[in-house]
């Protein structure tokens, strides 16, 4: 049987963009972001904003390694890097006073990955 590989260009740029960095900046936790991301799109994480808003606590910093969707409220700022918003839930983190990234831009920000959690 054939392997399906992905063909999403912004994906496959993602997955090769973690990889390097996790090498030239020693941090694992980009790897292991790059690997969730190169999952199955059915396997991929999709979380709600009330997660978001459950696991976090003011000004920390998100990583999701799939999409970020609109159920639920959050009542305090946070910075969230995803590979996929929806509208509802970019609205909803600005709303709140947080920041939506993307995880390239996260990770010029922080190269090591220090104080950045995982959620998903």
């Amino acid at each position: 049987m054939r392997k399906v590989r992905t063909t999403n260009p912004e994906l496959l740029q993602t997955v090769r963009f973690l990889r390097k960095q996790s090498k030239e900046n020693e941090a694992r936790i980009w790897k292991l972001i790059a690997e969730l991301l190169a999952k199955p799109r059915r396997k991929r994480v999709a979380v709600n904003i009330s997660r978001l808003n459950r696991y976090t606590e003011k000004n920390e910093i998100v990583v999701v390694p799939g999409k970020v969707l609109g159920a639920g409220e959050i009542d305090h700022p946070i910075t969230v890097a995803a590979f996929a918003f929806s509208q509802k839930a970019r609205e909803k983190i600005r709303k709140a006073r947080g920041k939506c990234l993307s995880i390239i831009e996260l990770v010029k920000k922080n190269p090591k990955g220090s104080k950045v959690k995982i959620i998903g």
